[in-house]
C-alpha cells in the first residue's frame, strides 16, 4: 500500500495529465473539448474532496492545528475551484482566449500548490498519520465526491 504522501503526489501527476489533454481538446477545438473539461474538473474535484473530507481532518484531528497549512490549502483549493468554474463557462462560450487565460493561472496557481503539498504538507501528514496511513488513503480510494 503507498503512503499518504505517495498516493496524493501521484493523483496530482494524474490531475496534471488530465489539465494538459484538457488544454489540448480546448486548442484543437473548444466546440468538442466539454468531455476533456469535464474529466479534469470532476477528477480535479475529487482529488480536493479526498483531501479535504479526509486528511486535512485526520491531520487536523491528530495535530490540533486548524488554521495552519490545511487552512491555506482550503484557500487555494476554492481559488482553483474558481478559476476551473470560469474555464468552464469559457467552453460553453467558445471563448479560447478566456479560456486560456483561466488556464495560464490555473497552471501556476497548481504548481505552487502542489508543490507545498508535496514537500510540506503530504510529509507532516505521513509524520502525524503513519499509523493511520493504510486506512486513510484506503478512505481516500473509496469516497465518493459531493456535489
Amino acid at each position: 500500500m503507498s503512503t499518504i504522501k505517495e498516493y496524493l503526489s501521484a493523483d496530482h501527476k494524474r490531475c496534471d495529465e488530465l489539465f494538459a489533454n484538457m488544454e489540448d481538446a480546448v486548442a484543437n477545438s473548444i466546440e468538442s473539448a466539454k468531455e476533456a473539461y469535464e474529466l479534469f474538473a470532476g477528477e480535479t474535484e475529487r482529488h480536493f474532496q479526498m483531501e479535504e473530507r479526509v486528511m486535512f481532518l485526520e491531520f487536523e484531528t491528530k495535530t490540533g492545528m486548524t488554521q495552519g497549512p490545511t487552512a491555506m490549502m482550503r484557500m487555494e483549493h476554492t481559488q482553483m475551484r474558481n478559476l476551473i468554474n470560469d474555464m468552464g463557462l469559457a467552453i460553453e462560450n467558445k471563448n479560447k482566449d478566456k479560456f486560456f487565460s483561466n488556464s495560464e493561472t490555473l497552471m501556476i496557481l497548481m504548481q505552487q500548490h502542489n508543490m507545498k503539498e508535496e514537500q510540506m504538507l503530504y510529509t507532516m501528514a505521513q509524520q502525524h498519520l503513519s499509523a493511520e496511513s493504510d486506512s486513510i488513503v484506503d478512505m481516500m480510494q473509496s469516497m465518493v465526491v459531493e456535489k
